[in-house]
């Protein structure tokens, strides 16, 4: 048997368990024992399922079998260079490989002397993989002070900013911030305490990519919240008005004024109050207490977002006996009527508008016009004349709900 016949051989059979054949299977195809498809297996380690590379780099596995084809029918490193399109230098190392010591990076197990292209492949693949040293483990003090800001609840991205202004001139002590989360969260390999993902911002035994949907809840907690599943099931068919929507339109960042909508959902009139000095849960209360006297209908209850500045809905409940609501998480389409007056309110008050500069005046000629606005889905009225068809209809009016 040919030693070009040879390798064509051993590349079928290393071909066919990659598909998961058996060794006896293989050897059954190729007409040879079990134990000599074995032993080519133990020679390469196994049989490497390697992920596809497209690093022109990096020798294929189709180029080292066609150097060992080329080398054993006695081309020089030169001419095989030629052939396969790469320098003499690669040609030449690759063919050293079995030539190097026993346990250095990226040496066959053959122990047949010869250049093995399967287990040459299997060795450089593996040393390719092979991790490196980062940078934490190779500087201990580097490493000690970001676990110790760790401690402190700095977050990576604040070590990396600091360690610029801490040691402005000592370029060794440098780090990314993902380098940090890497060595938290990749490598559990004592690089940094595991315990510290209790000390990052987010608490998280995972990192999760930025742009997921199960994103944290960073506003607050509200107790004794009652859930939107809660609500009245005749509240979502806005035929009886006096159910409202409610939320917060915010400043730009730096900014604490703000402005209350409210919205009914039947008809889409909007009631608005402003916030100019800040936006707390004692200044949304006094707000709300406020604007339900002046509502185009009544209100029978308020179906708010998770916002903080709610956190004393339980004292509006009890000054007002109106029920507040408050959505899912992540769910505006639950408070679609607030969300779409919101978007139409910023036409005035466009994002980035400092809205401690708008005065009440200014707020309520902006809401009239607004109210006075024909909307589609009323077949082309608008709130106020919605409004004032249903007070036809049902005659004298409620009254509005009073804080007394």
């Amino acid at each position: 048997m040919g030693a070009a016949y040879a390798i064509e051989m051993r590349r079928r059979a290393y071909d066919l368990l990659r598909q998961g054949w058996s060794p006896r299977e293989v050897a059954a195809d190729l007409g040879v024992s079990r134990m000599v498809i074995s032993q080519w297996r133990r020679e390469v380690g196994g049989v490497l399922r390697e992920r596809p590379s497209h690093n022109v780099r990096y020798l294929s596995r189709e180029e080292r079998y066609e150097i060992a084809r080329l080398h054993e029918s006695g081309l020089g490193v030169r001419a095989i260079g030629r052939q396969i399109n790469r320098s003499a230098a690669t040609v030449s190392r690759e063919l050293g490989r079995v030539s190097r010591p026993v346990g250095a990076p990226g040496r066959p197990h053959t122990r047949t002397g010869r250049y093995e292209p399967e287990a040459c492949h299997h060795a450089a693949v593996s040393a390719r993989a092979r991790p490196r040293a980062t940078k934490l483990s190779t500087q201990p003090t580097l490493k000690q002070w970001v676990q110790d800001h760790l401690d402190q609840r700095y977050s990576p991205a604040q070590i990396a900013g600091r360690l610029k202004v801490d040691f402005a001139d000592d370029e060794s002590m440098r780090i990314s911030h993902e380098t940090i989360y890497r060595a938290i969260y990749v490598r559990p390999r004592g690089e940094l305490k595991r315990e510290l993902r209790a000390h990052l911002r987010t608490g998280r035994p995972v990192r999760r990519r930025r742009d997921t949907r199960q994103t944290r809840e960073t506003r607050g907690q509200i107790p004794n919240m009652v859930s939107i599943s809660e609500r009245p099931a005749d509240v979502e068919d806005r035929l009886v008005p006096g159910d409202y929507e409610g939320d917060l339109m915010l400043g730009p960042t730096g900014t604490a004024a703000a402005i209350g909508t409210l919205v009914e959902r039947t008809s889409g009139h909007l009631t608005a109050f402003l916030l100019p000095d800040r936006h707390t849960a004692e200044a949304t209360l006094a707000g709300l207490l406020e604007a339900v006297n002046h509502t185009g209908w009544p209100m029978r209850t308020l179906t708010w977002d998770r916002g903080k500045e709610m956190s004393r809905h339980a004292d509006f409940t009890d000054a007002t006996n109106i029920q507040v609501y408050f959505a899912d998480p992540h769910a505006p389409w639950q408070r679609g009527s607030n969300e779409s007056a919101n978007g139409l309110l910023r036409e005035y008050f466009p994002k980035g508008f400092n809205l401690s500069s708008v005065t009440p005046a200014e707020l309520q000629d902006a809401v009239d016009q607004l109210n006075a606005r024909p909307r589609a889905r009323h077949q082309f009225l608008n709130p106020d004349e919605v409004l004032a068809r249903i007070l036809d209809q049902q005659g004298p009016s409620p009254g509005v709900t009073t804080t007394a």
